[in-house]
């Protein structure tokens, strides 16, 4: 039996190798994977391998999605007994925030009048702690009463009187 005879590629591998270098911008299949993988950052310390803190990572993602005013406004809410006092806050809580007028439900109309007399201090108290809000009025409104109207019929009556508040 035969063998056949051993075949030598160097000759091939130099002319190929030359080849490609005469070529402009052509670079082969593993060549172009080798780049994109060195690009990416595999190796443990290289660069774009840094550890991000939580709370750059959740600015980022503020200001990416312009929550910055939504916030403002939930950090008054839940603030809301800096601004007005223990007693004023259990007795009010602020309800929206539109076009710079605050609009704040009491509890009673006696609360609402009486917080309306602070209204000043309280306007000056919040411009000081929340100025990014631009607030330029407040409104403080009472109580809302129950409808006694039910189904699509009704008849006129003396209604339910001020009983709420």
């Amino acid at each position: 039996m035969k063998s056949l005879p051993r075949l030598n590629f160097e000759f091939a591998d130099r002319f190929f190798s030359s080849y490609l270098k005469g070529s402009v911008g052509f670079k082969s299949r593993d060549a172009k994977r080798r780049e994109k993988n060195s690009s990416r950052g595999s190796q443990p310390f290289d660069k774009g391998r840094d550890f991000v803190l939580a709370a750059e990572s959740l600015d980022e993602l503020v200001d990416q999605f312009h929550w910055n005013s939504r916030l403002d406004q939930a950090a008054l809410f839940a603030n809301w007994v800096n601004v007005v006092g223990k007693d004023s806050a259990g007795a009010s809580e602020p309800e929206e925030l539109i076009n710079g007028v605050l609009t704040v439900r009491c509890r009673s109309t006696a609360w609402a009048t009486q917080l309306r007399l602070l209204q000043p201090k309280i306007f000056e108290k919040l411009v000081d702690l929340h100025p990014k809000l631009q607030i330029t009025d407040i409104r403080f409104i009472g109580p809302t009463a129950p409808s006694w109207k039910k189904g699509p019929r009704s008849v006129p009556g003396r209604g339910p009187r001020d009983t709420y508040g």
